[in-house]
């Protein structure tokens, strides 16, 4: 006897070649019915009998397709049910819910052969696709995914590729973005008359003489140039005013990024996955990209090819030499969003390269490439962009609700929740800049759509001058205020999801403290109502203000008056360190002494500067974090020799009812043992040590106030993996569970999912 059952399946269900795949295990089984795309689910009527049904759900369950992500399937008998002939794709519905939104997905090695197959009519193809690869997040316009919403409605299907996206044989399938060379975008150069091949043909051209070309792929465009030409990228560096900040670098195969690179099993697999985020991996000395793609640095940050036009850059049916690694860096003004449309890239980029390779297919969202470190052989994210985004975090909580949160004022993400789902955006950018204000405002409204969200309150960071809180002010919703380590720690628990009270140690650079001073090195006593602040680092005086972010200098000047509190012998030992000249010590004494241009500060990061400055490692900085990373490569370069130097005694200590690590006698003893003779590796690596050793003491004093033996790690800070693996190891031998870090970044990329995960539990707390 028949039987009837609906079946809605939530997940990665959308853009990912789900109904045809459910047609094809429909007709495998030989059951009949329909499936449909809901918007935040499919749902299937699988119609037959019990041993057909229970085949179906098997093949369901364990083939779904490739790039699904089945977190919920729901099974229901239908009673006096129709009955139905045949297996069919039903045109999609609209149905208010969750809903799953596929990132961008890289080129499959399928498409790969095709492309590069003469006798395929997809032969160089430059926008090559199929249910498996191509375009998703970035041309989406709404829900449910089908072609009319995305930018490829601009371009009507020739007769050919039609069959193939309505027939079930073949494997493009209901695949969105499907055409071919005669029906879909074309490439061009922008200020020239190039087209289609004669535009690729230019661009290697440029590429391959030691040029520099912008090339527009899936999320925005890149500037690109030989990465093995220490001409070509010390010209781009003049050119973007980037004299030190590592570019990315795109190779041609795992052969090449094997050459260059040590890589690991876990590292490659992600490489070559369907993700293809930029990997940081430590460089080969035998290697042959230029030293100036990432100056004094011991990793590169390396990625595979994942559009097609991107392999045709390295490979093409011309005689162009061209390299095999590329600087693929992004395509953007200084602190600017990410160029995505021609008049952007002219604007932005016109004078930055020798030609501009566009094409004519919208992106409706920017996408930046996804930055990945590793660390116990597992992926700890640094940007979250490409091909992960808006892929949401699960809570367990039950919520009830929709919020939006704004994120932070650097490295701007922000995060829509919508009940016990977290999604975040893509990255943004800086929001010292207009533009990228916009950017983020645009984004965000789009993202409303995309979710069809409608949230109530929107959070935001406490910092009353951060256009990130203004602009959640002027949208006319309820503001809930987030101190922002605060938010760091709650953005740990919630990519965990882990609910009970936790000590959080939240290093970064700077934010704004509930007392009105700067916060950056704290330990908190936080759940997911509140928080308390039970210690931090030692105050010191941050001289400069915001310039000391990138004047390490004037930190380490401030820190040894603190130290001598005696004016000459601060001078003098200025002098030796060579931190500055003799006007600017006089004058930064002075600053020190009377407390003048600049904040008491509890900051972690530029407490890094401070001491990478008096170590002479960096004494200022072109990027934020530069001084820091120099720090920690420094630090391990030492490590490797297995020496170490004592502990200092009284790691922590009480004061006025806080507990303070003894960052400042610690402080001390470097700048003592530096002026000695003492190696600034050797002391480098012991800073990180003792800091570690800090951390975990006055976890230890938290524990014994509050009972609490679940320590949080977050912050910029923390995307230092020494600093990380020391202090967690430390933690783990003292008895704590260590909540860290994995797909979510540690640094501002990741509040916007701890302030959305606060506002969030503060409208259920009311609703009860």
């Amino acid at each position: 006897m028949k039987t009837t059952k609906q079946i809605r399946v939530y997940g990665i269900v959308q853009g990912v070649g789900f109904r045809p795949t459910v047609s094809r295990h429909g007709m495998e089984s030989g059951i009949t019915g329909t499936v449909c795309n809901k918007g935040p689910y499919v749902e299937i009527i699988a119609q037959g009998e019990p041993e057909q049904v229970s085949r179906f759900l098997e093949l369901l369950e364990h083939k779904p397709p490739k790039r699904a992500a089945i977190l919920k399937i729901d099974v229901k008998p239908v009673e006096g049910s129709v009955e139905y002939g045949v297996f069919t794709i039903v045109e999609s519905e609209k149905t208010k819910g969750e809903i799953f939104v596929s990132p961008d997905i890289a080129i499959c090695e399928d498409c790969k052969r095709e492309m590069y197959d003469p006798n395929d009519r997809r032969y160089l193809h430059p926008f090559i696709n199929c249910t498996c690869c191509g375009p998703r997040l970035t041309i989406l316009d709404a829900l449910p995914y089908d072609r009319e919403r995305t930018s490829m409605k601009e371009f009507p299907m020739c007769p050919h590729c039609a069959e193939e996206y309505y027939s079930p044989e073949t494997r493009r399938y209901d695949a969105q973005p499907v055409c071919c060379n005669n029906c879909g975008p074309e490439v061009y150069l922008i200020g020239r008359d190039e087209r289609g091949r004669e535009a690729i043909l230019y661009t290697r051209k440029i590429i391959s003489g030691g040029g520099i070309a912008a090339i527009k792929g899936i999320g925005g465009f890149h500037l690109c140039c030989d990465a093995t030409n220490q001409e070509a990228v010390e010209r781009l560096r003049r050119l973007k005013h980037r004299p030190m900040k590592p570019f990315a670098v795109m190779a041609r195969d795992m052969d090449v990024v094997r050459r260059e690179c040590h890589v690991e099993e876990t590292q490659e697999e992600i490489l070559t996955g369907h993700q293809k985020p930029i990997v940081l991996l430590k460089r080969k000395n035998t290697g042959t990209i230029c030293p100036s793609v990432a100056p004094e640095n011991p990793k590169i940050g390396i990625m595979l090819p994942y559009a097609p036009v991107q392999l045709l850059l390295f490979q093409y049916d011309d005689e162009i030499d061209m390299p095999d690694c590329l600087v693929m860096t992004s395509g953007n003004d200084s602190g600017a969003p990410i160029c995505r449309d021609d008049r952007d890239a002219e604007q932005e980029l016109g004078a930055l390269c020798d030609c501009i390779l566009s094409h004519n297919r919208k992106i409706r969202i920017r996408a930046d490439d996804s930055v990945m470190d590793f660390r116990e052989g597992k992926p700890y994210m640094i940007r979250r962009s490409r091909g992960y985004a808006p892929l949401p975090c699960l809570t367990s909580r039950g919520y009830r609700g929709q919020v939006l949160a704004m994120g932070g004022e650097l490295k701007n993400t922000f995060c829509i929740g919508v009940n016990d789902l977290f999604y975040p955006s893509p990255y943004v950018g800086d929001l010292a800049d207009l533009r990228t204000v916009n950017a983020l405002k645009e984004t965000v409204s789009r993202f409303q759509t995309l979710l069809e969200a409608e949230p109530t309150v929107v959070a935001c960071d406490l910092h009353p001058k951060y256009n990130s809180t203004m602009l959640a002010e002027e949208m006319g919703l309820p503001v809930v205020y987030v101190q922002h380590h605060y938010a760091h720690i709650l953005s740990c628990m919630g990519e965990n999801d882990w609910c009970e009270p936790v000590l959080g140690v939240s290093f970064d650079g700077t934010g704004y403290g509930t007392d009105g001073t700067i916060w950056g090195g704290e330990l908190i006593l936080a759940d997911l109502k509140d928080f308390r602040r039970l210690g931090s680092i030692a105050p010191f005086y941050q001289s400069g203000g915001d310039l000391s972010a990138k004047e390490g200098w004037r930190i380490a000047a401030a820190l040894i008056w603190e130290i001598t509190h005696n004016r000459e012998k601060a001078l003098d030992i200025i002098e030796k360190l060579g931190l500055c000249d003799q006007q600017n010590a006089r004058v930064q004494v002075t600053l020190a002494q009377k407390k003048l241009g600049g904040v008491i500060s509890t900051s972690a990061g530029r407490l890094f500067d401070g001491v990478s400055a008096i170590l002479g490692i960096r004494r200022s900085s072109s990027f934020e974090g530069e001084g820091a990373m120099a720090l920690q490569f420094a630090a391990e370069r030492f490590m490797a020799s297995g020496k170490s130097l004592p502990p200092l005694p009284e790691p922590v200590r009480e004061q006025e009812g806080q507990i303070r690590l003894s960052t400042d006698r610690l402080v001390a003893e470097i700048l003592r043992r530096r002026l000695a003779g003492g190696d600034p590796d050797q002391l480098a690596y012991w800073f990180h040590q003792e800091l570690s050793h800090q951390i975990a003491e006055a976890c230890v004093l938290g524990r014994e106030k509050t009972g609490v033996s679940t320590v949080a790690l977050s912050g910029g800070v923390f995307q230092n993996t020494l600093l990380l693996g020391l202090t967690a190891k430390r933690l783990r031998e003292k008895g704590f569970g260590v909540l860290t870090h994995q797909l979510i970044p540690p640094n501002d990329g990741g509040i916007g999912l701890g302030q959305a995960l606060f506002a969030m539990e503060k409208i259920n707390q009311t609703k009860k």
